[in-house]
């Protein structure tokens, strides 16, 4: 029979509903169950497309001798991390503790309050290697419960400790917190942030790698927020070190094999040093930032491989992401019917059977498919690393390639909505559709702009916008918003906004910013990750300062940060661009250090030194001097450059208009530009020439 998960809206929960395992969601009900019966929690958190989940689940969760053993000794709890980033973060942290490593699957053993005792990861079912077998821990950790319950609650308190948790609502204000700036002088020194942001530049290029690009060695991920910082460095700057490593490492990704050379889009990750085989999940999350990145590379340099890969990155959403409701799915599986993958891969066999003896030779030596391969049993990633010598060829190829692969079976798709991707995707598509004229873009995005407005969003019993993080079918999950939810889908539509001239979405923008201000306010200058009345009991005892490093996407704190930067540009709230300050103070202060992990901290901070500039556009809405305008100012790379556009008379007759467009007539009855930046205006220009000079001058100060 079916357990508890398959009432779930969550893909991952669900794919554990035919377990033989009594799982439970989180929440009370699993707490009461544990008291209840005096046995301490075993917490299970994955994801649908990792890898090891399935191998653990496949080896354990489904085999009855194992699921009867944690039915009997545990309450056992399955948790998403993408739907619980909270909690996720949170037993991360007690996992690397005492552990000095961390990953998924999480598994971790923990009393009937949630105190965390145990925490490990993938465990085998045989020993191996030195490592127990999962049984073996299920044993050892059920006797000590049973046997020496004060040293374990004992083990519970100290790790929390360590942590420093242990006092609900402390993030920000443990010992190691930064101290919270003259709340009457500036929240930044820019002077100071342009040294932070040269010392950043020189601390990373010492990891850089010049050879292959990227920074590190093996595993490589996508550096994105990284990335977005160097473009707008070398925009700002002119800097040619930062953009040297910007775009080389921008074309070893493209060129390698953790992009889909056939489908568009990228994996989550390379396992290798010179990104030919990568783990072959395909996120959302990722590919909304490299779409982003890609456009502004293009915008910055003109890179023909840079604009095929926006329009590769864009057809893969709104191809294989895209739902029935508009939003974008989260993932597509890395395993084709268990085997990883198999999708993808191919041979020089499977290369003449779909294109036939001269295009598969050809395509081979283009590709990099060889008899040896590049991957597992003779297979071969695909790799483009030098441009084909026949563009016409290579496309009619890259199509017949893409309607075989349709052919075969294809990975499992996890198709909840996250809000804080669907807005890094509001954001990329908006943008990008702009920047190129393609209105289908800006279309996706609106239509999963709508998603979330109706959808994920919800109105507290305090009047303020609150978001719901997950929906599945149109319907919502449990799980509050955090805080990169609401950075990030107000950040989506602003841009959405900019690139549309619809005032609702800098207003719905303006009321997620509002909660933010209000309900993740913190100690200190930080904001907290979760709202302040919907922090998880668990989380509040395990958080302590807040955690400011990027992951594939930015960090909440930097989010917002540059969400109510931008913000504050259109409205010109003082209030709101000091928040952006503050929040940018703890990560800016670890950037000398530690740039790889603020990378966006270190963008916004590149849009706060260049002003950020500000470009009202108005004409009717028709009027090609308009359109002409808009896409002069959007393909400029001015760090953080904020849009407004809008008719003046609609402008006029409108409240709750952009108050960055208010009396900002036509000049001699034509469509105008308006640029401020640092509280001055230039003159209003009509001609786009003269728009994009203004906007390629230098900031001064």
């Amino acid at each position: 029979m079916p357990n508890r998960l398959a009432r779930s809206t969550s893909p991952y929960l669900r794919q554990h509903a035919a377990n033989p395992v009594d799982w439970y969601e989180w929440g009370p009900e699993a707490f009461a169950e544990a008291r209840r019966r005096d046995v301490p929690l075993l917490v299970s958190v994955g994801y649908a497309s990792c890898h090891w989940c399935h191998v653990m689940a496949h080896e354990s969760f489904e085999d009855p001798e194992t699921a009867a053993a944690m039915n009997s000794r545990f309450v056992n709890v399955k948790v998403d991390r993408e739907e619980r980033p909270d909690l996720d973060a949170a037993y991360m942290a007690a996992t690397q503790a005492m552990t000095g490593q961390g990953g998924w699957p999480m598994t971790v053993f923990a009393t009937p309050e949630g105190d965390p005792f145990f925490c490990g990861t993938y465990y085998p079912p045989v020993p191996v290697g030195g490592h127990p077998s999962f049984r073996q821990v299920l044993d050892a950790l059920s006797r000590a419960w049973r046997e020496r319950r004060d040293e374990v609650r004992g083990g519970a308190a100290e790790l929390l400790a360590a942590l420093g948790g242990g006092r609900p609502g402390a993030a920000g204000a443990g010992p190691d917190a930064e101290p919270a700036p003259d709340q009457d002088g500036p929240a930044l020194d820019l002077a100071a942030v342009a040294e932070v942001a040269d010392r950043a530049l020189t601390a990373l290029a010492a990891t850089h790698d010049a050879e292959h690009g990227g920074f590190g060695g093996a595993p490589k991920f996508p550096p994105s927020t990284v990335l977005e910082w160097l473009l707008r460095r070398a925009a700002r700057t002119g800097d040619e070190r930062a953009l040297a490593m910007a775009t080389g490492t921008l074309e070893a990704m493209a060129r390698g094999g953790m992009a889909d050379q056939v489908g568009g889009g990228f994996a989550r990750y390379a396992v290798d040093a010179t990104w030919t085989v990568p783990h072959f999940e395909k996120m959302l999350e990722d590919n909304a930032m490299l779409l982003r990145v890609y456009a502004h590379a293009w915008r910055l340099t003109g890179s023909d491989l840079a604009r095929r890969v926006v329009e590769g990155t864009a057809g893969f959403l709104l191809r294989d992401l895209r739902t029935p409701e508009g939003g974008f799915a989260s993932s597509l599986d890395a395993d084709t019917a268990g085997i990883e993958g198999a999708t993808y891969v191919w041979t020089p066999a499977t290369l003449a059977e779909a294109l036939g003896p001269e295009d598969a030779a050809w395509a081979a030596s283009v590709l990099g498919v060889t008899q040896a391969g590049t991957f597992e049993a003779g297979t071969s990633v695909l790799t483009l690393r030098a441009d084909p010598d026949d563009e016409v060829r290579f496309e009619r190829v890259r199509r017949a390639l893409l309607r075989a692969r349709a052919a075969r079976p294809q990975p499992a798709r996890d198709d909840k909505v996250v809000a804080a991707w669907n807005g890094l995707a509001v954001a990329a598509l908006a943008e990008a559709g702009t920047m190129l004229e393609r209105r289908e873009w800006v279309a996706a995005a609106a239509d999963a702009a709508r998603l979330l407005d109706d959808v994920h969003t919800l109105t507290g019993g305090d009047g303020l916008a609150r978001l719901v993080r997950t929906s599945r079918d149109g319907a919502v999950g449990t799980a509050p918003g955090v805080l990169a939810d609401y950075a990030a889908v107000a950040e989506g539509y602003l841009v959405l906004a900019g690139a549309t001239g619809d005032p609702h979405w800098s207003g719905r923008a303006g009321a997620l910013l509002e909660t933010v201000r209000t309900r993740f306010a913190a100690p200190g200058h930080a904001f907290r990750e979760t709202a302040a009345d919907q922090t998880d009991p668990v989380v509040a005892r395990l958080s302590g300062r807040p955690d400011v490093a990027d992951g594939p996407s930015a960090n909440g704190q930097a989010a917002a940060a540059g969400a109510l930067l931008a913000h504050a540009a259109l409205t010109g709230s003082a209030t709101d661009r000091r928040a952006a300050e503050l929040a940018l103070a703890a990560p800016l202060s670890i950037a000398h250090q530690h740039p790889r992990a603020v990378g966006w901290a270190l963008a916004v901070a590149e849009a706060v030194l260049d002003g950020p500039r500000e470009v009202a556009v108005v004409g009717r809405a028709d009027d090609p001097g308009r359109v002409a305008l808009v896409r002069t100012a959007v393909r400029s790379p001015a760090p953080g450059l904020v849009l407004a556009q809008g008719d003046p008379d609609e402008v006029a007759a409108t409240p709750d208009a952009v108050p960055l467009l208010r009396d900002r007539p036509l000049v001699d009855a034509r469509a105008a530009a308006y640029v401020c930046r640092g509280f001055v205006c230039d003159r209003p220009t009509t001609d786009p020439g003269t728009l994009r000079a203004a906007l390629a001058r230098p900031a001064t100060r």
